[in-house]
Protein backbone atom coordinates (compact mmCIF):
# COMPACT_ATOMS: atom_id res chain seq x y z
CA UNK A 1 0.00 0.00 0.00
CA UNK A 2 0.87 3.08 -1.34
CA UNK A 3 1.74 5.88 1.83
CA UNK A 4 1.44 9.41 0.78
CA UNK A 5 2.54 10.64 4.24
CA UNK A 6 5.45 8.72 3.58
CA UNK A 7 6.44 10.42 0.12
CA UNK A 8 5.84 13.87 1.38
CA UNK A 9 8.08 13.14 4.21
CA UNK A 10 10.62 11.92 2.20
CA UNK A 11 10.85 14.64 -0.28
CA UNK A 12 10.90 17.36 2.87
CA UNK A 13 14.20 15.09 4.12
CA UNK A 14 15.26 15.67 0.71
CA UNK A 15 15.08 19.19 0.73
CA UNK A 16 16.64 19.41 4.32
CA UNK A 17 19.37 17.87 3.68
CA UNK A 18 20.32 20.57 0.39
CA UNK A 19 21.39 22.87 3.39
CA UNK A 20 24.90 19.84 3.88
CA UNK A 21 25.35 18.81 0.03
CA UNK A 22 24.43 18.96 -3.54
CA UNK A 23 22.77 15.31 -4.55
CA UNK A 24 24.96 12.69 -4.98
CA UNK A 25 25.34 11.17 -8.49
CA UNK A 26 23.56 8.56 -9.77
CA UNK A 27 25.99 7.89 -13.34
CA UNK A 28 26.14 4.92 -15.91
CA UNK A 29 28.99 3.29 -15.55
CA UNK A 30 30.74 2.32 -18.59
CA UNK A 31 32.75 -0.75 -17.24
CA UNK A 32 30.34 -2.54 -15.28
CA UNK A 33 28.22 -2.16 -18.43
CA UNK A 34 30.58 -3.96 -20.51
CA UNK A 35 31.51 -6.34 -18.04
CA UNK A 36 27.64 -7.64 -17.44
CA UNK A 37 26.37 -6.44 -20.98
CA UNK A 38 23.92 -4.43 -19.28
CA UNK A 39 23.23 -0.68 -18.58
CA UNK A 40 25.16 -0.30 -15.76
CA UNK A 41 24.58 3.27 -13.32
CA UNK A 42 25.42 3.71 -9.80
CA UNK A 43 24.05 6.04 -7.53
CA UNK A 44 27.16 6.97 -5.64
CA UNK A 45 26.22 7.69 -1.61
CA UNK A 46 30.14 6.69 -1.14
CA UNK A 47 30.67 10.56 -2.38
CA UNK A 48 28.27 12.71 0.86
CA UNK A 49 30.25 14.71 2.82
CA UNK A 50 31.12 12.20 5.42
CA UNK A 51 31.01 9.29 2.50
CA UNK A 52 27.81 7.68 3.18
CA UNK A 53 24.08 7.99 3.18
CA UNK A 54 23.98 8.16 7.20
CA UNK A 55 24.31 11.30 7.15
CA UNK A 56 20.37 11.91 5.66
CA UNK A 57 19.01 9.51 8.35
CA UNK A 58 21.17 11.18 11.41
CA UNK A 59 20.51 15.12 10.15
CA UNK A 60 16.40 14.37 9.17
CA UNK A 61 16.13 12.63 12.70
CA UNK A 62 17.47 15.41 14.61
CA UNK A 63 15.81 18.10 12.41
CA UNK A 64 12.31 16.29 13.70
CA UNK A 65 13.50 15.78 17.49
CA UNK A 66 14.67 19.49 17.73
CA UNK A 67 11.52 20.38 16.50
CA UNK A 68 9.37 18.58 18.72
CA UNK A 69 11.27 18.93 21.51
CA UNK A 70 13.42 22.67 20.99
CA UNK A 71 15.19 21.99 24.49
CA UNK A 72 16.98 19.05 23.77
CA UNK A 73 20.58 19.57 24.54
CA UNK A 74 22.07 16.29 24.03
CA UNK A 75 21.97 13.51 21.60
CA UNK A 76 23.94 10.26 22.29
CA UNK A 77 24.16 7.50 19.73
CA UNK A 78 26.26 3.96 19.30
CA UNK A 79 28.11 3.26 16.57
CA UNK A 80 31.55 1.86 15.35
CA UNK A 81 31.41 3.42 12.13
CA UNK A 82 29.27 5.83 9.24
CA UNK A 83 25.99 6.81 11.80
CA UNK A 84 29.10 8.23 13.80
CA UNK A 85 30.42 10.12 11.65
CA UNK A 86 26.98 11.19 9.80
CA UNK A 87 25.70 12.08 13.95
CA UNK A 88 29.10 14.16 14.54
CA UNK A 89 28.51 16.05 11.12
CA UNK A 90 24.52 16.66 12.15
CA UNK A 91 25.68 17.86 15.96
CA UNK A 92 28.71 20.47 14.26
CA UNK A 93 25.63 21.93 11.94
CA UNK A 94 23.05 22.41 14.08
CA UNK A 95 25.39 23.37 17.22
CA UNK A 96 24.33 20.79 19.64
CA UNK A 97 26.04 18.52 22.00
CA UNK A 98 26.68 14.72 21.28
CA UNK A 99 28.25 12.05 22.75
CA UNK A 100 28.81 9.47 20.86
CA UNK A 101 30.07 5.52 22.04
CA UNK A 102 32.53 3.15 20.26
CA UNK A 103 33.71 0.18 20.87
CA UNK A 104 37.24 0.14 22.07
CA UNK A 105 38.13 -2.22 19.11
CA UNK A 106 37.05 0.82 16.63
CA UNK A 107 39.91 2.10 14.26
CA UNK A 108 41.56 4.96 15.50
CA UNK A 109 41.37 6.18 11.48
CA UNK A 110 37.10 5.96 12.12
CA UNK A 111 37.61 7.78 15.45
CA UNK A 112 39.84 10.73 14.21
CA UNK A 113 37.25 11.13 11.22
CA UNK A 114 34.49 11.07 13.64
CA UNK A 115 36.24 13.63 15.72
CA UNK A 116 37.01 15.59 13.03
CA UNK A 117 33.13 15.97 11.48
CA UNK A 118 31.66 17.36 14.73
CA UNK A 119 34.90 19.18 16.21
CA UNK A 120 34.31 20.89 19.63
CA UNK A 121 30.47 19.52 19.53
CA UNK A 122 31.09 15.78 20.39
CA UNK A 123 32.70 13.67 23.17
CA UNK A 124 34.12 10.29 21.94
CA UNK A 125 33.70 7.49 24.56
CA UNK A 126 34.97 4.14 24.02
CA UNK A 127 33.70 1.49 25.92
CA UNK A 128 33.31 -2.09 25.35
CA UNK A 129 35.01 -4.43 22.84
CA UNK A 130 31.79 -5.72 21.49
CA UNK A 131 28.75 -3.53 19.88
CA UNK A 132 26.39 -4.99 22.26
CA UNK A 133 28.34 -3.93 25.05
CA UNK A 134 28.32 -0.24 23.21
CA UNK A 135 24.98 -0.14 22.81
CA UNK A 136 24.08 -0.58 26.17
CA UNK A 137 26.22 1.36 27.67
CA UNK A 138 25.01 4.91 25.16
CA UNK A 139 21.64 4.08 26.30
CA UNK A 140 22.10 3.92 29.79
CA UNK A 141 24.06 7.31 29.70
CA UNK A 142 21.32 8.77 27.42
CA UNK A 143 18.69 7.91 30.27
CA UNK A 144 20.93 9.15 33.36
CA UNK A 145 21.91 12.53 31.45
CA UNK A 146 17.92 12.59 29.81
CA UNK A 147 19.58 13.15 26.06
CA UNK A 148 17.89 11.97 22.90
CA UNK A 149 19.43 8.78 21.42
CA UNK A 150 19.71 8.47 17.57
CA UNK A 151 19.14 5.56 16.12
CA UNK A 152 20.96 4.32 13.01
CA UNK A 153 18.28 2.74 11.69
CA UNK A 154 15.14 1.72 13.91
CA UNK A 155 13.63 5.46 13.61
CA UNK A 156 10.54 6.25 11.23
CA UNK A 157 12.57 9.55 11.09
CA UNK A 158 15.98 8.27 10.30
CA UNK A 159 14.38 5.72 7.40
CA UNK A 160 12.57 9.01 6.07
CA UNK A 161 16.22 10.51 5.67
CA UNK A 162 17.68 7.16 3.98
CA UNK A 163 14.38 7.63 1.74
CA UNK A 164 15.81 10.28 0.17
CA UNK A 165 18.45 8.91 -1.78
CA UNK A 166 15.60 7.62 -3.74
CA UNK A 167 14.12 11.16 -4.20
CA UNK A 168 17.34 11.69 -5.91
CA UNK A 169 17.69 8.99 -8.02
CA UNK A 170 14.09 9.11 -9.45
CA UNK A 171 14.92 12.46 -10.66
CA UNK A 172 18.50 11.86 -11.67
CA UNK A 173 17.86 8.33 -13.94
CA UNK A 174 16.81 9.43 -17.40
CA UNK A 175 14.81 6.56 -18.02
CA UNK A 176 13.47 3.91 -15.45
CA UNK A 177 15.48 0.97 -14.34
CA UNK A 178 14.40 -2.38 -14.80
CA UNK A 179 16.32 -3.97 -11.59
CA UNK A 180 17.94 -2.06 -8.57
CA UNK A 181 19.91 -3.32 -6.28
CA UNK A 182 20.16 -1.69 -2.96
CA UNK A 183 22.35 -3.00 0.34
CA UNK A 184 20.96 -4.36 3.45
CA UNK A 185 22.36 -3.99 7.29
CA UNK A 186 20.20 -2.64 9.95
CA UNK A 187 17.03 -2.00 7.06
CA UNK A 188 16.98 1.84 7.13
CA UNK A 189 18.15 2.48 3.34
CA UNK A 190 16.56 -0.29 1.78
CA UNK A 191 12.77 0.73 3.97
CA UNK A 192 13.34 4.04 2.93
CA UNK A 193 14.02 3.31 -0.41
CA UNK A 194 11.11 0.78 -0.95
CA UNK A 195 8.24 2.97 0.33
CA UNK A 196 9.16 5.50 -2.27
CA UNK A 197 9.80 3.50 -5.03
CA UNK A 198 6.46 2.01 -4.69
CA UNK A 199 4.52 5.55 -5.62
CA UNK A 200 7.17 6.07 -8.28
CA UNK A 201 8.40 2.96 -9.58
CA UNK A 202 6.09 0.11 -9.00
CA UNK A 203 7.00 -2.27 -11.53
CA UNK A 204 11.00 -1.95 -10.76
CA UNK A 205 12.52 -5.15 -9.57
CA UNK A 206 14.28 -4.49 -6.52
CA UNK A 207 16.97 -7.01 -4.88
CA UNK A 208 18.53 -6.73 -1.78
CA UNK A 209 22.29 -7.56 -1.07
CA UNK A 210 23.27 -8.65 2.75
CA UNK A 211 26.88 -10.03 3.71
CA UNK A 212 26.88 -13.66 3.79
CA UNK A 213 27.71 -13.21 7.38
CA UNK A 214 24.76 -10.77 8.34
CA UNK A 215 21.96 -11.94 6.36
CA UNK A 216 19.63 -10.70 9.01
CA UNK A 217 16.48 -9.96 6.30
CA UNK A 218 16.94 -13.49 5.53
CA UNK A 219 16.50 -14.89 8.61
CA UNK A 220 13.62 -12.41 9.43
CA UNK A 221 11.88 -13.07 6.30
CA UNK A 222 12.18 -17.40 6.92
CA UNK A 223 11.11 -16.91 10.33
CA UNK A 224 8.25 -14.26 9.59
CA UNK A 225 10.01 -11.83 12.61
CA UNK A 226 13.40 -9.82 13.13
CA UNK A 227 15.61 -12.87 14.29
CA UNK A 228 19.25 -12.58 15.97
CA UNK A 229 21.64 -14.42 14.75
CA UNK A 230 23.66 -16.24 16.80
CA UNK A 231 26.73 -15.32 15.08
CA UNK A 232 27.89 -12.64 12.13
CA UNK A 233 31.04 -11.90 10.54
CA UNK A 234 32.18 -8.72 11.29
CA UNK A 235 34.22 -7.88 8.08
CA UNK A 236 31.44 -6.11 6.26
CA UNK A 237 31.55 -3.45 8.83
CA UNK A 238 28.84 -1.00 7.54
CA UNK A 239 26.01 -4.09 7.24
CA UNK A 240 26.85 -7.09 9.19
CA UNK A 241 24.04 -6.62 11.38
CA UNK A 242 22.82 -9.23 14.23
CA UNK A 243 19.17 -8.25 14.08
CA UNK A 244 17.39 -6.13 11.25
CA UNK A 245 15.75 -3.54 12.74
CA UNK A 246 11.65 -3.75 13.70
CA UNK A 247 10.82 -0.90 12.22
CA UNK A 248 12.68 -1.52 9.19
CA UNK A 249 11.47 -4.80 8.37
CA UNK A 250 7.43 -3.84 8.54
CA UNK A 251 8.22 -2.58 5.16
CA UNK A 252 10.06 -4.91 4.17
CA UNK A 253 8.27 -7.97 5.60
CA UNK A 254 6.86 -8.34 1.90
CA UNK A 255 9.75 -8.85 -0.09
CA UNK A 256 10.30 -12.59 -1.50
CA UNK A 257 13.19 -14.02 0.12
CA UNK A 258 14.36 -14.95 -3.77
CA UNK A 259 15.03 -11.68 -3.88
CA UNK A 260 17.53 -11.24 -0.93
CA UNK A 261 21.02 -11.95 -1.98
CA UNK A 262 23.96 -12.99 -0.25
CA UNK A 263 27.86 -11.56 -0.93
CA UNK A 264 30.24 -13.30 0.72
CA UNK A 265 32.95 -11.48 2.47
CA UNK A 266 36.27 -12.60 0.50
CA UNK A 267 34.06 -12.17 -3.06
CA UNK A 268 33.15 -8.65 -1.78
CA UNK A 269 37.05 -8.07 -1.72
CA UNK A 270 37.53 -8.56 -5.19
CA UNK A 271 35.04 -6.42 -5.97
CA UNK A 272 36.59 -3.75 -3.98
CA UNK A 273 40.04 -4.58 -5.65
CA UNK A 274 38.52 -3.99 -9.30
CA UNK A 275 36.45 -1.21 -8.68
CA UNK A 276 39.69 0.53 -7.24
CA UNK A 277 42.30 -0.58 -9.71
CA UNK A 278 40.06 0.14 -12.83
CA UNK A 279 37.43 2.95 -12.05
CA UNK A 280 39.93 4.25 -8.89
CA UNK A 281 36.37 4.09 -6.96
CA UNK A 282 37.04 3.52 -3.06
CA UNK A 283 34.25 1.54 -1.65
CA UNK A 284 34.10 0.03 2.21
CA UNK A 285 32.92 -3.37 1.89
CA UNK A 286 29.40 -2.77 2.67
CA UNK A 287 29.41 0.07 -0.27
CA UNK A 288 30.52 -3.05 -2.72
CA UNK A 289 27.94 -5.24 -1.84
CA UNK A 290 25.63 -4.16 -4.71
CA UNK A 291 28.30 -4.59 -7.50
CA UNK A 292 29.53 -7.49 -6.39
CA UNK A 293 25.95 -8.95 -6.64
CA UNK A 294 25.54 -8.53 -9.83
CA UNK A 295 27.92 -11.60 -10.82
CA UNK A 296 24.64 -13.29 -9.10
CA UNK A 297 22.12 -12.10 -11.77
CA UNK A 298 24.60 -11.99 -14.91
CA UNK A 299 22.08 -13.82 -16.69
CA UNK A 300 19.30 -12.11 -15.83
CA UNK A 301 20.11 -8.53 -15.59
CA UNK A 302 22.04 -8.95 -19.39
CA UNK A 303 20.65 -6.41 -21.41
CA UNK A 304 18.49 -4.49 -18.96
CA UNK A 305 19.34 -0.98 -17.25
CA UNK A 306 20.54 -1.58 -13.71
CA UNK A 307 20.99 0.65 -10.55
CA UNK A 308 23.01 -0.10 -7.91
CA UNK A 309 22.81 2.04 -4.62
CA UNK A 310 26.61 2.70 -3.63
CA UNK A 311 26.50 2.92 0.34
CA UNK A 312 29.71 4.06 2.04
CA UNK A 313 33.41 4.57 1.02
CA UNK A 314 34.81 4.89 4.12
CA UNK A 315 37.22 2.29 3.62
CA UNK A 316 40.88 2.18 5.96
CA UNK A 317 43.45 2.18 3.16
CA UNK A 318 45.54 0.00 6.24
CA UNK A 319 43.14 -2.72 5.56
CA UNK A 320 43.65 -3.31 2.04
CA UNK A 321 46.71 -5.83 2.14
CA UNK A 322 43.77 -7.69 4.02
CA UNK A 323 41.57 -7.21 1.26
CA UNK A 324 44.18 -8.05 -1.62
CA UNK A 325 44.76 -11.63 0.08
CA UNK A 326 40.92 -12.39 0.80
CA UNK A 327 40.37 -11.48 -2.71
CA UNK A 328 43.22 -13.55 -4.51
CA UNK A 329 42.56 -16.17 -1.99
CA UNK A 330 39.11 -16.16 -3.61
CA UNK A 331 40.24 -16.10 -7.08
CA UNK A 332 42.38 -19.17 -6.17
CA UNK A 333 45.26 -17.17 -6.86
CA UNK A 334 46.47 -17.53 -3.67
CA UNK A 335 47.04 -20.72 -1.12
CA UNK A 336 48.42 -21.64 2.01
CA UNK A 337 49.35 -25.17 2.88
CA UNK A 338 51.52 -27.02 5.19
CA UNK A 339 54.13 -29.50 3.89
CA UNK A 340 55.81 -32.34 5.20
CA UNK A 341 59.39 -31.77 4.20
CA UNK A 342 62.34 -34.52 4.26
CA UNK A 343 65.30 -33.01 6.38
CA UNK A 344 68.08 -33.32 4.23
CA UNK A 345 70.14 -31.47 1.60
CA UNK A 346 68.82 -30.96 -1.74
CA UNK A 347 65.08 -31.65 -0.60
CA UNK A 348 64.35 -27.93 -0.65
CA UNK A 349 65.94 -27.25 -3.92
CA UNK A 350 63.81 -30.17 -5.12
CA UNK A 351 60.61 -28.67 -4.20
CA UNK A 352 61.53 -24.96 -5.50
CA UNK A 353 62.12 -26.71 -8.87
CA UNK A 354 58.37 -27.72 -9.02
CA UNK A 355 57.27 -24.52 -8.82
CA UNK A 356 56.59 -22.94 -12.24
CA UNK A 357 57.79 -19.88 -13.55
CA UNK A 358 54.12 -17.90 -12.68
CA UNK A 359 54.22 -19.37 -8.95
CA UNK A 360 55.90 -16.99 -6.43
CA UNK A 361 55.92 -17.99 -2.86
CA UNK A 362 54.76 -15.18 -0.49
CA UNK A 363 55.56 -17.49 3.02
CA UNK A 364 57.89 -19.80 4.23
CA UNK A 365 58.16 -20.98 7.50
CA UNK A 366 59.07 -24.29 9.42
CA UNK A 367 56.55 -24.47 11.88
CA UNK A 368 58.49 -27.65 13.98
CA UNK A 369 61.74 -28.27 13.33
CA UNK A 370 62.93 -32.63 14.46
CA UNK A 371 66.10 -34.21 14.66
CA UNK A 372 64.60 -36.89 13.04
CA UNK A 373 63.50 -37.47 9.08
CA UNK A 374 60.47 -34.71 8.89
CA UNK A 375 59.92 -30.99 9.32
CA UNK A 376 56.38 -29.29 8.86
CA UNK A 377 56.63 -26.32 6.82
CA UNK A 378 53.56 -23.54 6.03
CA UNK A 379 54.13 -22.33 2.42
CA UNK A 380 52.35 -19.32 0.85
CA UNK A 381 52.40 -20.12 -2.79
CA UNK A 382 50.61 -16.89 -5.65
CA UNK A 383 50.28 -17.36 -8.84
CA UNK A 384 48.61 -15.95 -12.25
CA UNK A 385 46.42 -18.78 -13.19
CA UNK A 386 44.63 -20.91 -10.77
CA UNK A 387 45.33 -24.23 -12.92
CA UNK A 388 48.87 -24.11 -11.83
CA UNK A 389 48.31 -25.01 -8.49
CA UNK A 390 46.98 -28.43 -10.01
CA UNK A 391 50.54 -28.71 -11.67
CA UNK A 392 52.22 -28.34 -8.54
CA UNK A 393 50.48 -30.29 -6.27
CA UNK A 394 50.77 -33.41 -9.05
CA UNK A 395 54.49 -32.70 -8.96
CA UNK A 396 54.03 -33.09 -5.01
CA UNK A 397 52.14 -35.85 -5.52
CA UNK A 398 54.12 -37.78 -7.97
CA UNK A 399 57.37 -37.73 -5.72
CA UNK A 400 55.29 -38.25 -2.17
CA UNK A 401 56.02 -34.46 -0.73
CA UNK A 402 53.34 -34.92 1.84
CA UNK A 403 51.60 -32.11 2.30
CA UNK A 404 47.56 -30.52 3.35
CA UNK A 405 46.10 -27.16 1.86
CA UNK A 406 44.68 -24.96 4.95
CA UNK A 407 43.60 -21.73 2.74
CA UNK A 408 39.81 -22.53 3.50
CA UNK A 409 40.35 -24.21 6.65
CA UNK A 410 39.05 -21.55 9.11
CA UNK A 411 39.91 -22.77 12.36
CA UNK A 412 43.17 -23.76 11.34
CA UNK A 413 44.51 -20.82 9.10
CA UNK A 414 43.35 -18.39 11.84
CA UNK A 415 45.63 -19.62 13.83
CA UNK A 416 48.73 -20.20 11.62
CA UNK A 417 48.25 -17.14 9.09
Amino acid sequence: MINPTFIDRAEEAERRVRHLFEPTPCMRNDHLSAKFEADLWLKREDLTPVRSYKLRGAWNAMHEARETMPNIGLFVCASAGNHAQGMAYACREFGVRGVIFMPVTTPQQKIDKTRTFGGDMIEIRLVGDYFDDTLASAKTYCDAHNGHFLAPFDDQHVIEGQASVAVEFVRQMPKEPDIILLPVGGGGLSAGVVQYLRACWPDVEVYFVEPKGGASLKAALINGSPTKLSAIDSFVDGAAVARIGAIPFEALSEVSVDHVLTAPEDRICTTIVDMLNVEGIVLEPAGAMTIDALQDLRSLIKGKRVLCVTSGGNFDFERLPEVRERAQRFLGLKKYFIMRLPQRPGALREFLDMLGPQDDISRFEYLKKSARNFGSVLIGIETKDPKNFKTLFDRMNDVGLVHRDITDDEALSEFVL
